[in-house]
Order: structure tokens, then C-alpha cells, then sequence
């Protein structure tokens, strides 16, 4: 699910997100139908796995969203998909934040 606020593009992610389910993430990912800078958090407080998918896909959307001016904050992520987070240290590249209020406001 999509929803916007102050120009912020919130992408709600439920489930698992894998070599299977990412497509529809990627596609909610792309930058065109988004405003300039493209400035995105993704609320991820009902994913509940995530693979090495999830990771690249996460890590090609920052880095699009940085070219172009913007940024990708990733919030409210579940203790076993934030360790895996640290374990890439994909938190060092993507700001991650406890709650979707703290990454709007971020």
C-alpha cells in the first residue's frame, strides 16, 4: 500500500520479502511516478522476513533516490529483519528509524 504525506511517499510492506515477492515492491520503488526530489519511507512493521532480494532491492532504491536528489528511510522494522539489517550493515547505508512518525520527521 501507498500513501502520501507532506510529499513523503509512505510504501506499507506486509509479509515476506523475497526473490518472489519483490517485484511488486521494485515496481512500488520506481522513481517516475514519485515528485522531485523522490523522498520515501518504507514502513516495514509487518515484514517478517527478509533475503538477499529485499536487501539489493532496498540498496538499488537508495541509491536512485539519492541521484535524483532524495532519499529512503526505512521504519518500524520487526527485531528479526532489523538483525538482519545489521548483519549487511545495510543500516549504515539506509537510515533506519523505530517508528514511521520518527522517519517522516527524520
Amino acid at each position: 500500500m501507498t500513501t502520501s504525506t507532506d510529499g513523503v511517499h509512505v510504501l506499507t510492506v506486509a509479509g515476506e520479502i523475497d526473490h518472489d515477492t519483490a517485484p511488486p515492491l521494485q515496481r512500488a520503488l520506481d522513481l517516475s511516478h514519485m515528485g522531485t526530489p523522490p523522498r520515501v519511507v518504507v514502513d516495514m512493521r509487518q515484514v517478517t522476513f527478509m533475503d538477499s532480494a529485499g536487501i539489493n532491492l532496498l540498496v538499488a532504491a537508495h541509491q536512485a533516490t539519492t541521484q535524483a536528489g532524495g532519499w529512503l528511510r526505512l521504519a518500524s522494522a520487526q527485531d528479526s529483519v532489523l538483525r538482519t539489517l545489521h548483519i549487511v550493515e545495510l543500516d549504515t547505508i539506509i537510515n533506519c528509524y523505530p517508528t514511521l512518525r520518527d522517519a517522516l520527521h527524520g
